[in-house]
C-alpha cells in the first residue's frame, strides 16, 4: 500500500516512474502493452497477472489476496473493484478469518465503470460487464451482464 501511495502521486507524464513502481508492486515486470492509469489501488499486488494489451482506467481497486488473472485485450473502466477476499457468512465465524477465491477474467472482456467483481468469479472471453454491475456468479463467454449480474443476451 505504501508503493501504491507513491504511484498515485507521480506526475501523470512520468511513465518510466509509473512502470517501475508498478513492477515493484506486482513483484515482476508486466507486459509493455499494459496500460494502468492512476490512481490505482491494490492490497498485495503480487497476486495480479496481466495479459497483453490490457487497459485499466483510473480509480480501480484490485484486492488480490486470492489472485487476479486478466486476459489479453481486456478493458477495465474507471472505478472498477476486483475483490478476491471476504469474510465467512456465518455470524459466529465472521470475525475469525478471511475467505478468498481467485478472479479470472478471460481475453477480450470489457468491464464498465464502477463494476464490482466478487471472489471466485470467472468472466468468459468476449463478455461485457455493464457499468455499475455487481457480478457474484460466473459469466459465460460472449455474454453481456448488467445490473446485479442478470444475463442480458448471449453475443454471437
Amino acid at each position: 500500500m505504501a508503493l501504491t501511495s507513491r504511484l498515485n502521486v507521480l506526475p501523470f507524464s512520468d511513465l518510466a516512474g509509473r512502470r517501475a513502481l508498478l513492477s515493484e508492486i506486482l513483484g515482476r515486470p508486466y507486459p509493455e502493452t499494459v496500460t494502468i492509469y492512476p490512481p490505482f489501488f491494490c492490497d498485495y499486488g503480487l497476486g495480479i497477472e496481466f495479459g497483453e494489451q490490457v487497459f485499466v482506467n483510473q480509480g480501480c481497486y484490485f484486492l488480490d489476496l486470492g489472485g487476479i488473472s486478466i486476459g489479453d485485450r481486456t478493458l477495465i473502466g474507471p472505478g472498477v473493484t476486483l475483490s478476491t477476499a471476504g469474510h465467512p457468512v456465518e455470524l459466529a465465524e465472521r470475525y475469525d478469518a478471511i475467505t478468498h477465491a481467485p478472479i479470472v477474467i478471460e481475453s477480450d472482456v470489457w468491464i464498465g465503470a464502477a463494476a464490482t467483481i466478487a471472489p471466485g468469479v470467472t468472466i468468459g472471453h468476449g463478455s461485457v460487464v455493464g457499468a455499475g454491475t455487481v457480478v457474484a456468479k460466473d459469466v459465460p463467454p460472449l455474454t453481456v451482464v448488467t445490473g446485479t449480474g442478470l444475463v442480458e443476451r448471449k453475443r454471437t
